[in-house]
């Protein structure tokens, strides 16, 4: 099993146990593919729920950028959603998983 294999199985397991949600696997696996070589650094894989540059990087070039969404309260309100759903308590909250949370949140998923 590959590096990037066993890392999306820890995003599926966090989403099943930490967020009570089932995940759909191949959804999962093209959020994680479009990560790139930030899954494996400590820093850039996970999202810090309390930090708003963080938090603004995730609007900006993820929900805006990415998703091609229109800045507004919305976007900030889904992703202190998403954060509230993984837990704030929760000290590593994956990139992956969180971007998973937000695409199906918008129903983005034919970006993917």
């Amino acid at each position: 099993m590959s590096k990037r294999d066993e890392l999306i199985v820890k995003y599926a397991a966090d989403l099943k146990d930490k967020c009570d949600i089932n995940p759909d696997m191949d959804l999962l696996t093209k959020v994680t593919v479009g990560l790139g070589p930030s899954i494996y650094n400590a820093d850039s894989s996970t999202v810090s729920g309390s930090d708003d540059k963080e938090l603004a990087t995730v609007k900006n070039n993820f929900l805006i950028k990415k998703l091609g969404l229109n800045d507004g309260a919305d976007l900030d309100s889904a992703i202190a959603s998403v954060i509230n759903t993984y837990g704030q308590s929760n000290r590593n909250k994956y990139r992956a998983v969180v971007y998973y949370m937000l695409v199906k949140h918008f129903n983005k998923e034919s970006v993917y």
